[in-house]
């Protein structure tokens, strides 16, 4: 049986800087969280000619969930205040519990600002438990030779990054249960995902163009599928050759309360986060 699809979401430009522009797919207007998931931004390919300038997003604050980068072109650098700085290579996943706050930049390496070549990578927001939020950041580096192939069939290349699937258990570990699987599938093959019954299950179309439970998709866009719908199959057709993330977790049934660089349960909470911020109560970093 094909679950059914609640939203179909384009991911729209938004800028996040003077110079980055982003397309974001969640949240949106048409519909908000799918919580534990809060934010799905994908940062398009972007070319840096050799020897190009720094171009960092410089220190700035999160407290109450965990950026997840998933690197698709090029390599990033990661520097946060709580001693962690790594080189994040395509193919390769980074997550950053932010906890009870911390102060990180992010942006090309300069190995890879030397060299030049494209940049592209998706950033998304894992929410927690309320009774997650006060703790200690946290930081996971997980390489793409680490993940085991999942739903293999030809033409269909997609690994394990999180969670349970076929019996086989992905590296990245998060306070919630999360499945996530990516990769991708050449144009005219096809592939079934098997949904948790309860579980908020996504489909994000990195690129190309692929039909889903008979729901044509292009890239940019996200799928958001019905949790209360039982049925567990997603049947997707590859029209063109398509990049894809798949995600699905147990809910998170609790308030959120997100803005700017936040994700608490209510409106003090924000407040608090602001004020701590102010305070210096997250420390410094260089940029």
């Amino acid at each position: 049986m094909e679950k059914k699809i609640l939203h179909v979401l384009e991911g729209r430009e938004k800028r996040i800087t003077d110079t980055e522009v982003v397309r974001q797919s969640l949240p949106t207007m048409q519909f908000r969280f799918a919580n534990p998931f809060i934010v799905v931004h994908h940062m398009p390919a972007k070319y840096f000619a050799p020897g190009s300038p720094e171009d960092r997003l410089h220190p700035h604050p999160h407290r109450g969930f965990a950026p997840v980068t998933f690197m698709l072109q090029g390599q990033g650098y990661h520097r946060d205040n709580a001693g962690n700085a790594m080189t994040v290579t395509a193919g390769d996943v980074q997550w950053m519990f932010a906890g009870k706050g911390i102060l990180h930049s992010e942006g090309p390496s300069e190995d890879f600002l030397r060299e030049g070549g494209t940049y592209e990578l998706l950033q998304l927001w894992f929410n927690v438990p309320a009774a997650r939020k006060g703790e200690n950041p946290y930081y996971q580096y997980i390489k793409g030779t680490d993940m085991p192939p999942v739903a293999q069939a030809d033409g269909v290349s997609l690994t394990l990054v999180s969670g349970d699937y076929e019996g086989k258990t992905g590296p990245l570990q998060n306070y919630t249960p999360i499945t996530a699987i990516w990769g991708s599938i050449q144009a005219g093959k096809k592939v079934t995902l098997k949904a948790t019954p309860g579980y908020w299950t996504l489909l994000y179309a990195i690129d190309g163009q692929i039909t889903v439970n008979g729901t044509t998709v292009d890239g940019y866009h996200l799928v958001v599928f019905d949790k209360d719908d039982a049925s567990p199959d997603i049947q997707i057709t590859a029209n063109e050759t398509t990049r894809l993330l798949y995600l699905c977790a147990e809910p998170i049934n609790e308030p959120i309360a997100a803005k700017d660089n936040f994700v608490m349960n209510t409106a003090e909470e924000i407040e608090q986060a602001f004020a701590d911020y102010k305070n210096g109560l997250f420390g410094t970093l260089e940029a």
